[in-house]
C-alpha cells in the first residue's frame, strides 16, 4: 500500500492558524482564506481510527472539488483552487453550528433510532411500519449540532433557532439548499447507476450571505447504493441489503467487534487487508461518482510534494 497522510504541520508565508479535524487539517491564511489537506485519516462515530487508509484524502478531496463545481448553481461556495491532489483553498466564513443532514430513506442512525421506538425525528414525524431503507415521501433534513470533540446531537430547527444557531430565515434558506443539493445529488448519482441514501451539508456565513463550506456528496459525508441492488431489495426482488459505496461497511465492521464509540469501549485494530479493503470502496466510489479513472498521486514523498505545491501555489497567488 502507498503511503498514507496520517497528520500535516507546515507553516506557510500568512499563515495565521492551523486546526487538526477529524479528516482534514485546516490552515488558516491571513484573515480572509482557507487552506484544507484531506489527510488519510478515517473516523467512525466521532472517532478517529488507529490506522490511516491509503489514497483515502486524495478521493475525498477531488471529490468534493467535483461536485462543489457541479452544484455552485444551486449555492455559492468556497472552493478557489486545487493546487495538490490532497489540497483546496477557498474562503473563509463563519460556520454555521449545524450539520444539515439529508435523507431519502430509513437506514443507518435514523433506522437505529426507529428501532428503538423513536417517531420523531428532528421534527421530522415518522409513520409506524416502516422497514430498515424504505423511502420517505419527500427527504427529510435532520439537522446535528457541530461538535469539535466527542458526539454531534439531533436537533429540531425550532431548538435551533431558540439556540442561536441560525435565525429563522437563516433556516429556510440552509434548508432550501439542503433539499436543491440533495435531489442534485440524487440525479447525478442515479445517471452513474446509483442511488444517495442520505447526506450531510455544512454552511457558513460570508458577507452575509449563506455559502456551501466543506465537502459534498463524498464517501465521508454521504451514503450510496448500488441503484440496481437497493431497488431489488426495496421492492422485495432480492433478499441482499443493498451493496454500499459509502463508509458505513467500517462502522458496521466495527460494531461487529464490539465497537460503537461508547465509553469503555476497545478500539479494535485494523488489519492491513481490512484497510486495503477501505481503499479500493473509496477509490471504486471515486471512479463510479465522477465517471473518471482514478489516478493515485506519487507518494513517495507524499508531505513533501504537498509542501512543494502549496508554496509554488501561493507564489504564484500572491
Amino acid at each position: 500500500m502507498g503511503t498514507a497522510i496520517s497528520t500535516t504541520d507546515f507553516m506557510f508565508a500568512g499563515q495565521t492558524g492551523l486546526y487538526h479535524g477529524k479528516v482534514r487539517d485546516v490552515y488558516s491564511l491571513g484573515e480572509d482564506k482557507l487552506l484544507m489537506i484531506a489527510t488519510d485519516r478515517i473516523s467512525a462515530f466521532d472517532v478517529i481510527l488507529p490506522k490511516p487508509i491509503p489514497y483515502k484524502g486524495q478521493v475525498l478531496n477531488q471529490l468534493a472539488a467535483h461536485f462543489l463545481d457541479k452544484t455552485s448553481d444551486i449555492v455559492p461556495n468556497w472552493l478557489k483552487a486545487v493546487p495538490d491532489p490532497n489540497v483546496s483553498v477557498g474562503l473563509k466564513a463563519q460556520p454555521v453550528m449545524l450539520e444539515m443532514i439529508v435523507r431519502g430513506c430509513l437506514v443507518g442512525s435514523a433506522w437505529r433510532d426507529y428501532q428503538s421506538g423513536k417517531r420523531d425525528l428532528c421534527g421530522n414525524k415518522l409513520t409506524e411500519g416502516m422497514e430498515e431503507y424504505d423511502r420517505f415521501e419527500t427527504p427529510i433534513v435532520t439537522p446535528t449540532t457541530k461538535a469539535d470533540v466527542g458526539h454531534d446531537e439531533n436537533i429540531t430547527p425550532d431548538a435551533a433557532i431558540k439556540a442561536g444557531l441560525c435565525t429563522a430565515q437563516e433556516w429556510e434558506q440552509l434548508s432550501d439548499y439542503a433539499q436543491k443539493l440533495f435531489a442534485r445529488g440524487q440525479e447525478m448519482a442515479q445517471a452513474q447507476g446509483l442511488f444517495l441514501a442520505d447526506t450531510k451539508y455544512e454552511f457558513g456565513r460570508l458577507d452575509g450571505k449563506i455559502i456551501l463550506i466543506d465537502e459534498v456528496h463524498t464517501p465521508d459525508s454521504s451514503r450510496y447504493f448500488y441503484a440496481d441492488s437497493y431497488e431489488a431489495f426495496v421492492s422485495g426482488k432480492s433478499s441482499d441489503k443493498p451493496k454500499q459505496l459509502s463508509k458505513e461497511f467500517v462502522r458496521e465492521w466495527l460494531m461487529e467487534r464490539g465497537f460503537s464509540g461508547q465509553t469503555g469501549e476497545t478500539m479494535p485494530d485494523l488489519p492491513d487487508d481490512f484497510v486495503q479493503q477501505v481503499t479500493d470502496r473509496y477509490i471504486e466510489l471515486y471512479e463510479k461518482m465522477s465517471g473518471q479513472k482514478f489516478e493515485k498521486a506519487d507518494v513517495s514523498d507524499v508531505q513533501k510534494r504537498i509542501e512543494t505545491n502549496i508554496k509554488q501555489y501561493l507564489e504564484k497567488a500572491s
